[in-house]
């Protein structure tokens, strides 16, 4: 057995519901951030003040999909934005506004659903 791996903490339900409620409110900041796109941000700071409360829960895998979806969204407006002069970048912009949606919904349900989720892009 290693020792080196620390044990998941227990959490009781009070905290976990709260930081549930915390990867939710990361969830709705990303979706109004489609509209206003400042909220995105303040989502993104909200899952790097809070990351380490969630560490060792299944919760902490929304925290890092949050962060992921902005960090690549951003990535892909930028560049559709630097292509758009050539035309493929709104096709660019418009598959990241895609992408950016589907990762929000398909996180909000596995939260619903009490599921982590896995460490990948799509």
């Amino acid at each position: 057995m290693n020792q080196d791996i620390e044990p998941r903490p227990v959490l009781d339900s009070a905290a976990q519901q709260s930081h549930k409620n915390l990867a939710l409110i990361g969830y709705a900041l990303q979706a109004l951030g489609l509209v206003t796109g400042v909220a995105a941000v303040a989502g993104l700071i909200l899952n790097y003040l809070k990351r380490s409360e969630v560490q060792g829960s299944y919760i902490a895998s929304h925290f890092t999909w949050q962060i992921k979806t902005f960090w690549f969204g951003l990535l892909g407006v930028v560049i559709g934005a630097l292509l758009a002069i050539i035309g493929i970048g709104v096709i660019i912009m418009f598959a990241t506004g895609i992408w950016y949606i589907y990762r929000i919904v398909k996180g909000w349900l596995a939260l619903n659903e009490g599921k982590e989720l896995p460490n990948t892009l799509i």
